[in-house]
């Protein structure tokens, strides 16, 4: 495996930045972006995209093949319990609350 992979940012290469220009005088190219692999980025967007800017471009590009890929036929549900809590407030005075806890089926 490469310790490096190249920006998936569909529009990278056009950016008219000094890091990516690569090429002898005559036939110069602005190249994508290269990004290094390491704990930084491991298992997160920014070891495939450089920047914000090109993790938006894709998606933008790309979400309708995405939904097409996955798409979602039912509603995902969460099992909670709605418990009304009795606190007291800065006189002395009761107020009732309603918290939600999620039920660990686990």
């Amino acid at each position: 495996m490469s310790d490096y992979n190249w920006c998936h940012g569909p529009k990278c290469h056009t950016n008219h930045t000094q890091d990516r220009i690569r090429g002898v005088q005559g036939s110069k190219v602005l190249r994508t972006r290269k990004i290094k692999q390491n704990s930084w980025n491991a298992n997160h967007y920014f070891s495939h995209f450089c920047s914000q800017g090109c993790y938006t471009d894709f998606l933008y590009a790309h979400w309708q093949e995405f939904i097409r890929l996955y798409p979602r036929t039912e509603a995902l549900e969460t099992p909670i319990d709605v418990v009304v809590k009795t606190h007291t407030d800065y006189f002395g005075k009761p107020y009732k609350q309603k918290v939600i806890q999620a039920i660990d089926n686990g």
